[in-house]
């Protein structure tokens, strides 16, 4: 709906970004907009997912990063067999350095904004390599990455890091980027984690346009590296924030309703809320 308004406003369809999840809830709201609207700009508009959006600009600008435009984009299988691969070339136990558990560690390094460059000048966590018994592991890091490089190929990860690196390294791409995207709505605000919320902030920081949509009580994938205070600080870091809260629930009965209000009346950081 805010999407179409937009739209009628006059505001052009490929100056809206709009982020999502899943590519099933892109699809499903290009073919709301477009049932709305009754023609096919919705089709303009730049909405897909985190990594989809940013593969494409990652094309786009890949001479930057110093990948070629046809660079491949592992899955998680295929960066299993890397890391299982090196751990074999470096003769490690395989009981000490699992490879889920290794690449699950990259994994949230990167979201983090933790390259292996800096994981190697990172000190503290080096020493809690040792107590782990992993003291090799800034070097399957490193060896894992330089992989990926000689192959041109990016790991899921990758498409967040190096998009964030992207802008922040070229000013007049950043500022390329800014002029595109005028208008930023994110879903699920709740389930992005710190690499997805600073290159919303890069993006954002020219129009300050931004709109998210989420629950901070629905927050559950911090263990995958989702930051819940990047939507309990949201009002910190942009101007003039309006907050609209939907506090009617549609699916549960009021005995579930006031149970879950009970329990989370409890959490000490929140966005005070009575559903």
């Amino acid at each position: 709906e805010r999407i179409t308004n937009l739209m009628l406003q006059g505001i052009r369809p490929q100056n809206i970004l709009a982020l999502t999840f899943t590519n099933k809830a892109a699809k499903e709201m290009t073919t709301r907009i477009t049932e709305i609207q009754k023609n096919n700009h919705a089709l303009s508009i730049w909405m897909g997912t985190f990594h989809s959006i940013f593969a494409k600009i990652l094309r786009q600008e890949c001479s930057n990063i110093d990948y070629s435009t046809n660079f491949t984009i592992y899955d998680n299988d295929d960066s299993l067999k890397i890391i299982r691969r090196i751990i074999q070339d470096l003769n490690l136990e395989k009981e000490t350095y699992n490879a889920k558990s290794i690449f699950s560690r990259i994994s949230l390094l990167k979201n983090h904004l933790i390259t292996h460059e800096k994981y190697t000048n990172h000190q503290e966590l080096i020493n809690l390599d040792t107590k782990r018994k992993q003291p090799l592991f800034k070097k399957i890091y490193a060896h894992y990455c330089q992989e990926c490089q000689q192959s041109n190929a990016l790991d899921f990860d990758d498409l967040l890091i190096k998009t964030y690196q992207l802008f922040n390294n070229n000013k007049e791409i950043l500022e390329k980027y800014q002029d595109i995207f005028q208008y930023v709505l994110i879903d699920e605000y709740q389930d992005t984690n710190k690499v997805q919320d600073a290159i919303i902030k890069q993006i954002a920081r020219k129009n300050q346009n931004v709109c998210v949509v989420g629950d901070d009580s629905q927050s559950i994938y911090s263990f995958r590296g989702a930051n819940i205070n990047n939507m309990l600080n949201f009002k910190n870091n942009y101007n003039n924030v309006k907050e609209f809260k939907l506090e009617q629930n549609y699916r549960s009965t009021k005995n579930i309703v006031n149970a879950a209000n009970s329990l989370i009346a409890h959490n000490k950081n929140k966005i005070e809320k009575t559903i």
